[in-house]
């Protein structure tokens, strides 16, 4: 179904190119970034958000073109390429989809798009709409930020207050740590409400999740499919229902700003943890300069599997606890992060920006690290 939809997309948008007219725009971030040697103490050990301690222009760096045309007074077309640094700036097309406009209100779309699963989901990857070099990882790094299906957004007026009501449907796969995430059946609902100075945003959705790492299936199969079936069946990650919640408040009057977003996340009958995320950021517009401070924290770390594990008795049980904390420690992590960040917008377009930031570890001290980053980010 998906490919179908790419292929629509994609033909509607380049069949029609005689006789549409044709919108270019396209963005720019150019990050370096440097993490502290304390981190680097093991060559197990996995580098700070893709940095160590040699500066890199590469992990966070991107180029991206979108293209839109009205297919007729009703129907749009839309694609976005995207070249990014830690992937050689190979390009992938990244949304590809049709937008239908039933009333000046309500639009559905159809093809591959971003999930808006957060407030900055829509602009995530376009670094000048944001004042930070990249949105916090803790609560904004998922591995399901794209869906290919249908989407419907609505939206209205009630006094001052604008509302902003979403669904979406369909399927995302992506690759992750040595392996591969698929989601069927997706849905979410979001809502939002907001006037001048003040944004209130929740959202819900679910998915039947699959992932395949060969290795790790191969470890959880091995050791569980004759002593414990039972148990090997509840850790594998096989068609589980995964949930997702998300809250999120800002406020903005332009001369300063503060706000956060709340998330959880949950594959109930699997090896992985449910994950809590929240950050907080506030800062100032003082000209051209706009310093900020950010607060972020994740807590992934619980151990699944325990009481199933119990129901075995000995020796079993102490026999298996051994390779179910090791199975359980893949995916465990439980961090905060600080930042300062200064934007500077240079011009029209242009800002230039550069953040420090403190990665603290609480399952594991080694893992502390300082970062810093300077960005270069222009919208055109």
């Amino acid at each position: 179904m998906k490919k179908a939809l790419l292929a629509t997309a994609l033909t509607v948008a380049l069949v029609n190119t005689a006789h549409a007219n044709i919108r270019i725009n396209g963005f720019a971030n150019f990050i370096g970034g440097m993490a502290s040697d304390d981190r680097v103490v093991s060559p197990t050990q996995d580098p700070l958000y893709g940095y160590d301690d040699r500066i890199s222009f590469r992990e966070e760096s991107l180029f991206a073109l979108q293209a839109s045309g009205d297919v007729n007074d009703r129907m749009s077309a839309t694609v976005q390429v995207l070249a990014r640094g830690e992937n050689d700036f190979d390009v992938d097309f990244e949304w590809a989809y049709l937008t239908y406009r039933v009333t000046n209100n309500m639009a559905v779309s159809a093809g591959r798009f971003r999930l808006p699963l957060f407030k900055l989901s829509d602009s995530l990857d376009v670094g000048y709409s944001h004042h930070w070099i990249s949105a916090p990882q803790a609560v904004y790094e998922v591995p399901f930020n794209d869906l290919d299906g249908f989407r419907i957004d609505y939206s209205d007026f009630a006094g001052d207050w604008e509302y902003k009501l979403g669904a979406a449907i369909g399927t995302f796969e992506n690759e992750i740590s040595a392996g591969t995430i698929e989601g069927d059946n997706t849905f979410m609902v979001s809502a939002e409400l907001s006037n001048e100075w003040l944004s209130i945003r929740s959202v819900y959705g679910s998915t039947k999740a699959t992932f395949d790492q060969p290795d790790l299936n191969q470890q959880i199969n091995g050791q569980l499919s004759d002593v414990a079936p039972g148990l090997r069946d509840y850790l594998l990650m096989e068609d589980d229902t995964g949930r997702f919640i998300g809250i999120g408040v800002q406020i903005d009057t332009f001369d300063w700003f503060i706000g956060g977003e709340y998330t959880n996340i949950d594959i109930e009958e699997s090896y992985t943890p449910e994950d809590e995320a929240w950050y907080v950021t506030a800062g100032l517009r003082v000209g051209k300069w706009t310093p900020s401070v950010t607060y972020q924290s994740f807590e992934g770390d619980e151990v699944k599997g325990v009481e199933q594990l119990a129901k075995l008795g000995e020796p079993l049980q102490t026999a298996i606890t051994p390779s179910l904390l090791a199975i359980s420690s893949v995916f465990a992590q439980n961090y905060t992060v600080a930042s300062a960040t200064v934007r500077y917008d240079y011009d029209a377009n242009i800002a230039l920006k550069a953040e420090i930031s403190r990665y603290s570890d609480d399952l594991d001290d080694a893992r502390d690290a300082t970062l810093g980053r300077i960005a270069i980010n222009y919208v055109f």
